[in-house]
């Protein structure tokens, strides 16, 4: 699928197990994050829910996809994964089951991301999707959610796309 124009036609599941259909969230920004609960980067989940909070009801959607990849810091099952995030963050963003976002098994959206971004370096990669499901821009871990980069980027996607 990594020949698709858009992202709409990927398909992960969230946590619980229930169906996540990236053609749900057509017409909106998103910003998918590659997470990991027992990463040096882990506390930008708070900063992640906070994006969330301020932007949502303007159209931007944050989507964690927990991966192990990386110094195998995402160890816990997705069961786990969910509590940690709820009870250490509060996350209340979509969050998907545990997926490979590199190497043999990688998953096809990250497949489709990574040929138009660049490879994922670690966690907290995030990914800028615009409003037409097209891939934006790629940032490294190091940018905090929040930075004026990344926000300014988003605010610049929900305006000129809306």
């Amino acid at each position: 699928m990594s020949d698709a124009d858009d992202i709409y036609g990927f398909r992960l599941n969230a946590l619980d197990g229930a169906s996540l259909p990236l053609d749900a969230h057509r017409g909106k920004v998103l910003l998918v994050v590659n997470v990991a609960s027992e990463c040096g980067f882990t506390p930008q989940y708070a900063d992640l829910e906070a994006l969330h909070q301020k932007y949502a009801e303007r159209g931007l959607v944050v989507l964690g996809v927990p991966a192990n990849e990386f110094g195998a810091q995402e160890p816990g099952s997705n069961t786990e994964i969910a509590q940690f995030c709820e009870r250490r963050y509060g996350v209340t963003f979509p969050m998907s089951e545990k997926v490979m976002v590199k190497g043999p098994g990688q998953h096809p959206l990250y497949g489709w991301l990574t040929a138009r971004g660049g490879a994922v370096t670690w966690n907290f990669n995030k990914f800028l999707i615009g409003r037409d499901g097209k891939l934006r821009q790629r940032y490294e871990s190091s940018v905090e959610p929040l930075s004026p980069e990344l926000t300014g980027a988003i605010e610049g996607e929900l305006v000129s796309s809306s």
